[in-house]
């Protein structure tokens, strides 16, 4: 026995000597050191030995496992080596390439007007309202009624506003206004809001106009509350907006839910005040409407007139874009066109 584990020790040394690669190394160990291996095989018969034989023997059978198991794993770890270096050496990567261009998404144009109209207004002390006090599709009693639009006003017609089928005195808001209705029904004065969102409108659709666009509505409601509090806002979210150089101006005009009403105006940005086709040769840009809160208004929503006075105002989102960056045609906004979307 102790000759057959001799020649197994130097079979095996021999053919670890031949070996080629980390595959050879492991297909080796099986043939002598595996449960069904040549060593194994031997060490079945010690249990026919004597005592004394058995001590022999398997002391010489350990270390010949020992030995070999030595001898595979510095091979190994020789070929392991070769390998894994001749496999880096084919797979690398050169760091010095340029990268692969992922284009990145940007904010839409009109969330980053938006955000920014905000984040004005916030910085003057007004606050979001929330979106269950402003929504969308909304009944003409919020929408028309409470706001003092009269039952024959032109803009109650169908040729203006979105009507909801089979659901009478619902429409599809065309105004923002509503929300102030909403806010001051749900909450005492002093009120200070700001309340952005989509409204419709029945247009025919053209450079100018569309069948839905952007609002911000804003309120300001309180004791002592004058036109001149309504100028110095308006003017400060001009100044902020346009920067300091860019002059505005008030014109008297007419809403049903504010007493006195008034247009704010900005210097043309295409022409600078010269005239031109934009303005239609007066220099100057309609940018928002505002006035005093009707005192019909206020009483309709249990706030006295005679105590709290409070001003109201709305802005086109989509018009503010458009003079702030040039945009000639209000359709670029949403048609998705990316030679438009990464200019901003």
């Amino acid at each position: 026995m102790k000759t057959q584990l001799e020649n197994i020790y130097n079979s095996a040394k021999s053919d670890i000597e031949n070996a080629q690669s980390v595959n050879d190394i492991e297909e080796i160990r099986l043939k002598y050191l595996s449960r069904k291996g040549e060593f194994n095989s031997i060490k079945k018969g010690l249990k026919d030995l004597s005592d004394e034989d058995k001590k022999i023997i398997g002391s010489l059978a350990n270390k010949i496992t020992q030995d070999l198991e030595g001898l595979l794993k510095e091979k190994y770890d020789i070929f392991y080596q070769k390998e894994l270096n001749e496999k880096l050496e084919h797979e690398k990567i050169d760091i010095t390439l340029s990268g692969k261009y992922i284009s990145e998404g940007r904010v839409h144009p009109l969330t980053e007007t938006t955000n920014e109209i905000v984040s004005i207004f916030q910085s003057l002390g007004f606050s979001v309202v929330a979106p269950e006090l402003s929504p969308e599709v909304e009944t003409e009693y919020y929408n028309f009624d409470m706001l003092n639009v009269p039952k024959d006003h032109p803009a109650r017609d169908v040729q203006d506003t979105f009507y909801v089928k089979d659901m009478p005195g619902v429409v599809l808001r065309s105004q923002t206004s509503g929300a102030q209705i909403h806010v001051m029904e749900n909450q005492k004065p002093p009120i200070k809001v700001i309340s952005p969102g989509r409204v419709y409108r029945n247009e025919n659709i053209n450079a100018r106009k569309n069948n839905f666009f952007h609002q911000i509505e804003g309120l300001y409601v309180d004791k002592g509350i004058t036109f001149g509090d309504l100028k110095g806002v308006l003017n400060e979210f001009t100044r902020l907006y346009f920067g300091s150089a860019r002059p505005t101006r008030f014109r008297s005009s007419f809403f049903p839910f504010t007493e006195p009403s008034a247009e704010v105006d900005v210097q043309c940005i295409m022409c600078q005040g010269n005239g031109c086709r934009t303005c239609s040769g007066t220099g100057w840009l309609e940018v928002l409407g505002c006035g005093m809160v009707h005192a019909n208004v206020l009483r309709g929503v249990g706030i006295d007139p005679d105590v709290y006075s409070g001003f109201a105002f709305g802005m086109g989102i989509e018009r503010l874009a458009m003079l702030k960056y040039a945009i000639d045609d209000i359709r670029l906004f949403f048609n998705n066109d990316k030679r438009f979307l990464e200019q901003f």
